[in-house]
């Protein structure tokens, strides 16, 4: 997209980089670049005028469910090992979460089925939430 008129900064890049502007992940060097256009080019003030009231409706609808503390602390885990330029883990940050879910809960079962006389002492020894969820069937 393109206004026809010259700028400093063309309408394309501006576009490109809209979110980083809107989501304020931008260098201040950078945001001024971009508010000068944006002061200069009607079409791409229109579309930022659009997106910042999309994101506000989002905001607004969706912004309520809080994010579980160890789900935002294993994703940045994550991003500090990609800046960090080391191997990332296999499993996706949810499919962790996931699996670590699973093993809390089968470790919870396992303590209320270890009550005296259950018959089941010692039949979630496995790391593995599935291998346990079997186990746990096979004994009951």
């Amino acid at each position: 997209m393109s206004c026809g008129e010259p700028h400093e900064k063309d309408c394309s890049e501006v576009l490109d980089h809209l979110y980083e502007y809107l989501d304020r992940e931008m260098p201040a060097g950078e945001c001024a670049d971009f508010q000068v256009h944006l002061d200069e080019c009607s079409p791409c003030l229109e579309k930022y005028g659009l997106e910042q009231a999309v994101k506000k409706l989002v905001k607004r609808c969706c912004g309520h469910d809080d994010v579980p503390t160890d789900l935002r602390s294993k994703v940045m885990g994550r991003i500090d090992l990609i800046r960090a330029g080391e191997e990332v883990p296999e499993l996706s940050v949810l499919e962790q979460a996931k699996h670590e879910q699973a093993q809390r809960e089968q470790a919870a079962e396992a303590a209320g089925s270890e009550a005296p006389g259950s018959g089941a002492a010692g039949a979630t020894d496995t790391a593995d939430p599935a291998e346990a969820r079997t186990e746990t069937a096979r004994a009951e």
